[in-house]
């Protein structure tokens, strides 16, 4: 049985913290799970968003068995991709998903992020997929700067006006790749990628933030308490209608609340 430490909200923020990543896996994979089962009987298709990290796995994990879900009625898409890294490199976001999730699961329709080719052209063909209906639900993480997706402090714009753009990493983003052990050294990280901005992650009806480790406190502690700014950008995530958070001991201290 999964037993939750703490339930806690912060401003519109649910948060749920668990003993072990293990526990918050499966309790994010369960609630992701019973919320596409009942999404996909009220409606004949769901578009999802979902991120690619290795936080991500556990829950991932759980997802893909679950019963019960219709995944040839669901569109996917991810929400970032590096610039430059050949297209068989293991790093590939798009690589790590299809691995994880949508070769096990085979989602209708998967949409990826090419990490080759003209930016300019790239973001607006996965702009104008997006575009083509409503996203349901994101399933993603939170860096160890506080961003969400490859939206660090100096490029994120709560306000953004495009659905994806190019950016360029910032060093501590770059660090926690290697710390994720995806690359050997600083200087093997890609310095540009494309990420969905934080309006277009935003406009989801419903998101599912999944954050463990040691490597994450700081950011959660900022999440949580920091004023909502984007010198950390996940703050952002208080101000939405139906958001949950899935963190662990490690990741998240006692959760105050004044």
């Amino acid at each position: 049985m999964i037993k939750i430490l703490q339930k806690a909200k912060v401003e519109n923020l649910e948060v749920l913290r668990f003993a072990s990543r293990q526990d918050m896996g499966l309790a994010a994979g369960e609630a992701v799970a019973a919320w596409l089962r009942h999404r996909l009987d009220q409606q004949s298709q769901v578009r999802m968003i979902f991120a690619a990290a290795p936080s991500q796995s556990e829950f991932l994990a759980t997802l893909t068995r679950a019963k019960g879900i219709d995944w040839s009625r669901v569109t996917a898409f991810h929400m970032d991709e590096y610039l430059g890294l050949p297209a068989e490199a293991p790093q590939r976001f798009s690589h790590f998903l299809n691995a994880s999730l949508f070769t096990r699961v085979k989602p209708g329709k998967v949409h990826l992020i090419a990490g080759q080719g003209n930016p300019g052209d790239i973001c607006q063909q996965y702009a104008d997929l997006l575009a083509e209906a409503p996203i349901d639900a994101v399933c993603l993480g939170i860096g160890e700067n506080g961003h969400l997706a490859f939206n660090d402090p100096p490029v994120a714009d709560f306000h953004d006006p495009a659905t994806i753009k190019t950016v360029t990493l910032d060093d501590i983003c770059r660090q926690q790749q290697v710390n994720d052990g995806c690359f050997a050294r600083l200087e093997e990280v890609p310095r540009q990628a494309l990420t969905l901005t934080i309006p277009a992650l935003m406009q989801a009806s419903r998101l599912f933030c999944i954050v463990p480790g040691a490597t994450k406190r700081q950011a959660v502690t900022r999440t949580l308490y920091d004023p909502i700014s984007t010198a950390c950008p996940a703050t952002i995530l208080r101000q939405h209608s139906d958001c949950t958070l899935y963190t662990d001991a490690n990741a998240c201290a006692e959760v105050t609340v004044d």
